[in-house]
């Protein structure tokens, strides 16, 4: 482990996680390159501010639910290679159904250089703490479509507050979002903002 980078499960009790690309269940179809094991890796600001952000949340009687944090440089290298090859069909209707795996980057879904590789950004959603049940966003993880969007029409009134729970939450821990990902919060003071690290999930 990096110094300076931390599991989430060591540090922040009550925070529950799925790294999803150290799973089948992500929109490659496999397990990425650097996700050796299920766990979530954070870099201590990060793991700071959600802390503040579990607090908020429990507040208005959610729980926090993380699906990715630091990602290997080099997992964001196999998404480059993957987006590149011949489509298969396979994740396509449940993660990227109106474009092509060739645009993601140029849409803005995925980066070449990604603030998850800087240790600064968190995916993740909430979870009601009365019934461990998800709270309703109006479309899932990774789903790469203008229904993701902050903002989005056509979701229902309860996924639209859930959103700005989900964003207030954030924002009042010190977090951005990020405009075509309701998931996605990047630190407002990155910790490292010009460097990409690259050692695996292990």
């Amino acid at each position: 482990m990096e110094k300076g980078f931390v599991f989430l499960d060591e540090v922040l009790g009550g925070v529950r996680w799925d790294a999803k690309y150290a799973t089948w269940d992500n929109f490659t179809g496999k397990p990425v390159d650097g996700y050796g094991v299920n766990r979530i890796v954070l870099s201590h600001a990060v793991a700071e501010a959600l802390l503040e952000a579990r607090r908020t949340a429990a507040e208005l009687g959610f729980g926090l639910l993380v699906w990715d944090g630091y990602r290997p440089q080099r997992a964001v290298d196999r998404f480059m290679e993957w987006s590149a090859l011949p489509e298969d069909g396979l994740t396509k209707a449940r993660h990227y159904p109106n474009i092509d795996r060739t645009e993601m980057f140029a849409n803005g879904y995925l980066a070449a250089r990604s603030s998850h590789s800087r240790g600064s950004a968190v995916d993740l959603t909430l979870y009601r703490l009365d019934t461990d049940e998800l709270a309703p966003m109006g479309s899932g993880f990774d789903f790469m479509d203008d229904r993701s969007h902050h903002g989005a029409a056509g979701i229902a009134a309860v996924e639209a507050q859930n959103r700005r729970s989900l964003r207030s939450i954030m924002e009042r821990s010190g977090f951005e979002p990020y405009s075509r990902e309701w998931w996605h919060y990047a630190l407002r003071d990155e910790p490292y903002p010009d460097r990409y690290f690259d050692f695996p999930i292990l």
